[in-house]
C-alpha cells in the first residue's frame, strides 16, 4: 500500500513551498509590527493605536493593518492552494507565488503610513515620442487574479472528483 505522500504528484512540492514562503512572509510582517510597536511606543495588548494618545498612531496602524489583512487572507489562500494544487500543482504554486509577491508589496506600501501606497509597488515609465510618462503601477489586481485563479483550480479539482467513474 502506497503512502499518501507517494500518491501526490511530484510537482505538489511547489505548492508546499508556496505555503512555506507565505508563512515566512507572515513572520517578516510580524517582526515589522513588533519593531513598530517599540518605535511608536504602542504596548501589548493594544491592537491599534489611538490618534488622540499617540502622534504616530496612523503609521503604526498602517503597519498593523497591513499585517492583519495578510493574516485574514492566509486561511483562504492555504485551502485554495492545497486543494487546487492536488489537480493543478504547477499552476496553483505559480499563483501562490504571485499572491505572495503582491502581498509583500502590499505590506511594504501600507507600512509607509500612507494607506494608498498599499496598492502600488513603484513607478513604471514609458516613453512616448521622447516624452517620458511615469505612473504608479498597481499590483493589487494581480493578487486578486491569483486568488480567482486558485478558486478556478479548486473548482476544477472538485468537479473532477464528482465526475470520476
Amino acid at each position: 500500500m502506497a503512502s499518501a505522500v507517494e500518491l501526490l504528484p511530484k510537482e505538489y512540492g511547489y505548492v508546499v513551498l508556496a505555503v512555506v514562503l507565505y508563512t515566512f512572509l507572515n513572520f517578516c510582517m510580524a517582526a515589522k509590527v513588533g519593531r513598530a510597536r517599540k518605535r511608536y511606543k504602542v504596548p501589548y495588548p493594544t491592537m491599534y493605536a489611538s490618534e488622540s494618545e499617540n502622534k504616530d498612531a496612523k503609521v503604526f496602524n498602517c503597519v498593523q493593518r497591513g499585517h492583519q489583512n495578510s493574516l485574514e487572507m492566509m486561511p483562504m489562500l492555504f485551502v485554495l492552494l492545497m486543494l487546487g494544487g492536488l489537480k493543478h500543482p504547477c499552476i496553483s504554486a505559480a499563483l501562490g507565488f504571485l499572491f505572495t509577491f503582491t502581498r509583500y508589496f502590499y505590506f511594504k506600501g501600507y507600512a509607509t503610513g500612507d494607506p494608498i501606497n498599499r496598492l502600488a509597488i513603484g513607478y513604471i515609465c514609458h516613453s512616448y515620442f521622447r516624452i517620458v510618462v511615469c505612473r504608479r503601477e498597481k499590483w493589487r489586481k494581480y493578487g486578486f487574479l491569483a486568488i480567482f485563479g486558485l478558486i478556478g483550480c479548486t473548482i476544477s479539482f472538485g468537479v473532477s472528483l464528482l465526475l470520476r467513474g
